[in-house]
C-alpha cells in the first residue's frame, strides 16, 4: 500500500467514525495519488478557497511588472494588507452585501483603524477590482496564465450585480481539480514542470503570517492561507473544503459540514 493511500483509509475510517459529511477526498503524497469518494464527483463551490486564487493572480501580474503588492491602494493600506485580511476596514460579510451596496466604493470610502485583523471578503474583493484596473477582465486573464495550465477547462468565477468577480468565493471545482491547486502551491509555482508563479510568492503564502489571538488553527493568517493546525497550512472555505498541506502529503477535502471541518482538519494534520 502506498503513502497516499495509507494517509486516504486513515481519514477515510476517521470521517466514516465521525460522521462527517465529506463528498470527496484525495490525497497525493510526492507523485502518488489515492481518492475516496462519498457524494458524485461533481463540481462544487469551492469558497474561501477561491481567496488563493486571487492572491496567485496578484503574484502572476506582480511577476509580469503590472503591480507592486506594495503599493498602497486607499488610505494607508496595501494590495498585500487587503489580501491579509489586514487593511483595518471593517467591513463584516453579510449573505446580501453585493446585493444592498457598492462593495468596492463603499469599502474605499470607509475609514481604515491600522493593521487590523478582519476576515471579509470585500478585502479580497477590492483587491480584484484594483487588479482588475490594471490587467482587464480578471477571470479572462487568469484563463492561459492559471485555469489552462492546471487544466480546469470551462471554469467561471461567479460575479457581483455589477460584473465583476466575487473574488472571495463564486469558483466551482471537483475535488481532484482543487488538488491541483495544491500541487502547484506544494511545489512552489511549478505545475507540470512549468512555473506560473514566483516562488517567493508561494511562500509569503505560508510565512508572512498575521499572528492573532484565537482557536487552534486560526492563531495565524497568510496570503489566503491559515497556519495549522499543528505544523502545517492550509486553504479553507465554507462548508469543509479545504487543500490541506503537511510535511508529507497534500489533502484536498470536499464537503458540506462547516462545523465538523475543524475537528478533521486536526485529524488530518496529526
Amino acid at each position: 500500500m502506498t503513502v497516499a493511500s495509507e494517509l486516504l483509509d486513515r481519514i477515510g475510517s476517521r470521517i466514516d467514525e465521525s460522521g462527517f459529511v465529506a463528498h470527496g477526498v484525495h490525497v497525493r503524497a510526492g507523485d502518488e495519488t489515492a481518492e475516496r469518494r462519498w457524494a458524485p464527483d461533481v463540481r462544487e463551490e469551492i469558497h474561501s478557497v477561491a481567496k488563493a486564487i486571487a492572491v496567485l493572480a496578484v503574484g502572476m501580474a506582480r511577476d509580469e511588472g503590472l503591480i507592486d503588492p506594495d503599493e498602497v491602494v486607499a488610505h494607508d493600506y496595501t494590495m498585500r494588507d487587503l489580501l491579509r485580511m489586514t487593511s483595518g476596514v471593517d467591513y463584516p460579510w453579510s449573505p446580501t452585501m453585493f446585493d444592498d451596496d457598492d462593495v468596492y466604493t463603499s469599502f474605499l470610502a470607509r475609514e481604515p483603524r491600522g493593521r487590523v485583523f478582519q476576515y471579509a471578503n470585500a478585502s479580497t474583493y477590492v483587491a480584484m477590482r484594483t487588479l482588475a484596473a490594471r490587467v482587464g477582465d480578471v477571470e479572462e486573464w487568469l484563463e492561459p496564465r492559471l485555469f489552462a495550465p492546471l487544466g480546469w477547462d470551462g471554469i467561471s468565477w461567479r460575479r457581483c450585480p455589477g460584473g465583476h468577480v466575487l473574488a472571495g468565493e463564486g469558483i466551482s471545482l471537483t475535488t481532484e481539480e482543487m488538488s491541483r491547486l495544491g500541487v502547484l502551491l506544494r511545489d512552489g509555482g511549478v505545475y507540470e514542470g512549468r512555473r506560473l508563479v514566483a516562488s517567493d510568492w508561494i511562500d509569503a503564502m505560508h510565512s508572512d503570517w498575521f499572528s492573532r489571538t484565537a482557536g487552534p488553527g486560526y492563531e495565524g493568517y497568510a496570503l489566503g492561507a491559515w497556519r495549522g493546525p499543528g505544523e502545517g497550512w492550509r486553504l479553507h472555505g465554507a462548508y469543509g473544503q479545504m487543500v490541506l498541506f503537511r510535511p508529507d502529503a497534500v489533502v484536498t477535502i470536499t464537503a458540506d459540514d462547516h462545523f465538523g471541518a475543524d475537528e478533521l482538519a486536526a485529524f488530518v494534520m496529526s
